[in-house]
């Protein structure tokens, strides 16, 4: 009988790891117990890694936090970055950025979706789909696919470079960037920028558009697999605008349930600790968040492109909401909940921020030199959420008397669908695993799901509960001068 959670007698069962997980960002592994007819008892994922942000971020100066928390992770830094500004600006008393500021960090964070959703499909993803999840180990990879398709290659490189060209004209670098700081931007766009990446923008859409293609035509080859491959039923939750319209940068919480009724709608996202609780899990450094109101059991969620798009009631760029009502109107009214939707979703929104970028470009605030709101009272706490291209990114901070940050809680994208992954793989265990003899083809059917969702490992390692870090502090000779030992909060 294949178990959910957890297996009975587990030591009279065979152990099976995939470890490492590849082609994912960060270091992961999933288990399987099996008994000796081949059946099932028990998957999970594990986050094996440990980095502690919520601890040592206590005790620095919160106007350096914008650019420290980006050190989690190369591949999504400026989600980080603008996630923790957003909260900074609160808490050093800036008012509403100025159109320019506000504007070049969309410009900002709509590169980054696009560079990493180019990333994740093109150099994760596609070798799967194009190539076969059971193909050759040794071709489904990056390789192969330049090998058999090497015009759809090359347009996912040229995509991710694109994007990191728009981060390395805002933030000044393509990886780790400065330019938002706490009040606004600390850099303009000069008008040979903005030219330069105008002047291919429209090419980007064209790709774009002709890779939300390309899945939607997989879709149609075998419905019932790509359509049905990890479904399972679960809430979701995104950002949407006053509008209900999509919206990367700002917004507030929506979540709906799997019938796509409404659960919350709007919520102020500086009060997400009303509608969401935290839990703690004894074989992951990952916490397992929830909707309060359902509990622990029941209140888990999907958050990312496959929620965003299902949780907004448009999109407002014309190609991509054109696309995004031909994928839903495959749900008859009812949310899609095929793992392999995600990617469909993730290339929608990625044609979504090349449009959105070139709006921006057109735009003639984009060359402002107003860069710095008016600045007011300081506060003590704030909130900083943002839309991810992982999913929905919260950044809470408190900052004490002397300017140091006493308290930081980081809910990452991927921890928010911490749950729903590991739902994901015991889907496919139970499809296509449960009392077959597991090859390694049958094996990649577990990491296609997990790569469905980008997680990124490395970000979500904070786990709450009793984790200790042991501190040292040694002298210029290296002698130990003190040593402190620090638990990681207990959920609340």
């Amino acid at each position: 009988m294949f178990q959910l959670e957890t297996a009975e007698n587990p030591q009279t069962l065979r152990r099976i790891a995939i470890d490492p997980l590849t082609r994912i960002e960060g270091h992961g592994k999933v288990t399987l117990l099996l008994d000796d007819a081949g059946r099932i008892h028990q998957v999970r994922l594990h986050n094996v890694e440990f980095r502690g942000f919520e601890v040592f971020i206590e005790g620095r100066p919160f106007w350096e936090v914008p650019v420290t928390v980006q050190r989690l992770c190369g591949i999504c830094p400026v989600s980080h970055h603008l996630a923790a500004v957003k909260a900074m600006d609160i808490i050093a008393g800036y008012g509403p950025l100025p159109p320019t500021a506000e504007k070049l960090r969309r410009l900002m964070h709509y590169g980054q979706v696009l560079q990493s959703h180019a990333l994740n499909f093109f150099h994760l993803a596609s070798p799967d789909l194009l190539l076969g999840f059971d193909s050759d180990l040794t071709r489904r990879n990056i390789v192969g696919l330049v090998q058999d398709f090497p015009e759809i290659a090359k347009q996912g490189v040229l995509l991710r470079k694109y994007g990191q060209e728009v981060i390395r004209h805002t933030s000044g670098k393509r990886i780790h960037g400065t330019g938002a700081i706490p009040g606004g931007m600390n850099k303009a766009l000069t008008a040979a920028e903005r030219d330069e990446l105008r002047r291919d923008i429209d090419q980007m859409i064209e790709w774009t558009l002709a890779a939300v293609h390309m899945v939607a035509a997989l879709h149609r080859t075998k419905p019932e697999f790509y359509n049905h491959f990890g479904e399972f039923d679960s809430s979701m939750m995104g950002l949407v605008d006053e509008r209900g319209a999509l919206d990367f940068y700002h917004g507030g919480l929506r979540a709906l349930d799997k019938d796509g009724a409404t659960i919350f709608d709007h919520v102020d996202y500086s009060t997400y600790e009303s509608v969401l609780e935290e839990e703690a899990k004894s074989w992951s450094y990952m916490k397992f968040p929830h909707i309060r109101a359902l509990g622990p059991e029941k209140g888990w969620y999907k958050v990312g492109p496959l929620a965003r798009v299902q949780t907004c009631d448009f999109i407002p760029t014309p190609l991509a909401d054109l696309e995004r009502k031909k994928m839903v109107a495959l749900g008859a009214g009812k949310p899609l909940m095929g793992t392999l939707f995600f990617h469909w979703a993730r290339l929608i929104e990625a044609l979504h921020a090349a449009e959105v970028i070139r709006d921006l470009l057109d735009d003639p605030d984009i060359l402002g030199t107003d860069l710095m709101a008016d600045q007011g009272e300081r506060k003590g706490e704030a909130v900083g959420v943002i839309e991810a291209p992982r999913g929905t990114l919260f950044h809470h901070y408190r900052v004490d008397e002397n300017d140091q940050v006493s308290f930081c809680n980081l809910i990452v994208s991927t921890t928010n669908n911490n749950q729903a992954m590991n739902e994901a793989i015991r889907s496919v265990a139970r499809t296509y695993l449960d009392g077959r003899e597991l090859t390694e083809g049958l094996l990649n059917h577990i990491e296609v799901a997990i790569r469905a969702y980008d997680p990124c490992l490395s970000c979500a390692t904070h786990a709450l509960g009793q984790m200790p870090l042991q501190v040292d502090l040694v002298d210029c000779e290296g002698k130990l001068v003190a040593r402190n030992w620090h638990n990681m909060r207990p959920a609340e």
